[in-house]
């Protein structure tokens, strides 16, 4: 009861404070150019917190589109650890948080939201603390009870984004050109995505490996780099190293062992069934022999092949055309003498008669 007297409190005052925010008269109170000035200023204060680091805020989805939200109760801690942001306000730099917020809201620089889902998973002890997706809040107004605020103004890009985003093509034209590129380039750029490729897998491995031997032994769930494969995570989330709380509950430990000892038949069999020393010897030839390829195709030697394959061509259907002469002049020559003989013959038929 306490707390729903308190929300109503609050309502009444930061809608006073809204109104006295967002609906002066520009007759009595200021001249119309600072009043226009005046409208940016909470523009200017969103994105200045917006682009502070101690904000802490995540990405989720939102109808379908991206939003950086953050919760109320840290946007409180945020702006009573940092009161000089508060001087961008101006005029209005004496508000309060929640009065503040609620501006922000009739601005549409901001909009509540909460979570899609409300109820706790099989599993798990509690609701998710940022959650994934979310949806708009029917009440748009300033709470710090598991309240979520997501910014609606799309923010300014850094030059290095840009920067990045105009690489792209010349990445990929770099890409489609390394057959052409000399040997010890080629190599550098070999040994360099071979040696990340590596490192991925060793640190994923290693990922697995820490997370069955807590899971079996200690039965915690322990993932280092949490979010090293997630699909939605900012730069700072995605190398994030050590994992948030565990908030499921304790495995159970008959399972425990049942996945041990399947662990433990794994290995022995794959062990079993490993190649032997021929084998991997020549699966490593053929491998080699594939990247020798790739490695030392030139395109001189290329266009050589192929001045060498049509001066071949050439000769071949030469030769042809010879054979094919010459096998019909014999076949000439070979009629001609037959008809000498049968002339021949007759003349010596006459000769007798």
């Amino acid at each position: 009861m306490k707390k729903a007297g308190a929300e109503k409190k609050r309502a009444r005052r930061s809608s006073a404070a809204v109104k006295s925010a967002a609906g002066r008269d520009p007759a009595t109170d200021t001249p119309p150019r600072k009043q226009a000035s005046k409208k940016d200023v909470f523009q200017l204060f969103a994105e200045k917190v917006r682009d502070h680091k101690d904000l802490v805020s995540r990405w989720a989805v939102l109808q379908e589109t991206r939003v950086e939200y953050f919760r109320g109760k840290d946007f409180v801690t945020f702006l009573r650890n940092h009161p000089e942001l508060k001087d961008i306000l101006e005029s209005d730099r004496h508000l309060e948080v929640e009065d503040i917020v609620n501006v922000l809201l009739s601005k549409n620089l901001l909009v509540r939201c909460d979570r899609v889902v409300k109820t706790v998973r099989p599993g798990k002890r509690k609701l998710s603390t940022w959650p994934a997706h979310l949806e708009i809040f029917p009440e748009q107004e300033f709470s710090d009870n598991d309240a979520f605020f997501a910014w609606t103004f799309v923010n300014k890009r850094p030059l290095w984004q840009t920067l990045l985003s105009l690489s792209w093509p010349v990445l990929t034209l770099a890409i489609c050109l390394f057959p052409v590129y000399p040997h010890q380039a080629k190599l550098l750029i070999l040994y360099t995505c071979a040696g990340v490729l590596l490192l991925i897998l060793c640190l994923l491995l290693v990922r697995a490996l820490i997370f069955g031997v807590s899971w079996t032994l200690l039965g915690k769930r322990i993932w280092i780099f949490p979010n090293i494969l997630a699909e939605e995570a900012t730069l700072r989330e995605l190398f994030r190293f050590w994992p948030q709380k565990d908030e499921e509950e304790k495995p159970k430990l008959t399972a425990r062992i049942f996945y041990a000892i399947v662990a433990v038949l794994a290995i022995l069999l794959l062990r079993h069934h490993a190649p032997d020393e021929a084998a991997r010897a020549r699966y490593q030839k053929r491998v080699s022999n594939i990247i020798d390829d790739v490695l030392e195709w030139d395109p001189r030697l290329a266009l050589s092949g192929m001045m060498d394959s049509m001066q071949s061509e050439v000769n071949g259907t030469e030769i042809n055309n010879n054979v094919t002469d010459g096998g019909g002049n014999e076949k000439a020559e070979y009629v001609e003498h037959e008809h000498d003989e049968s002339t021949d013959a007759k003349d010596l038929y006459n000769d007798n008669i």
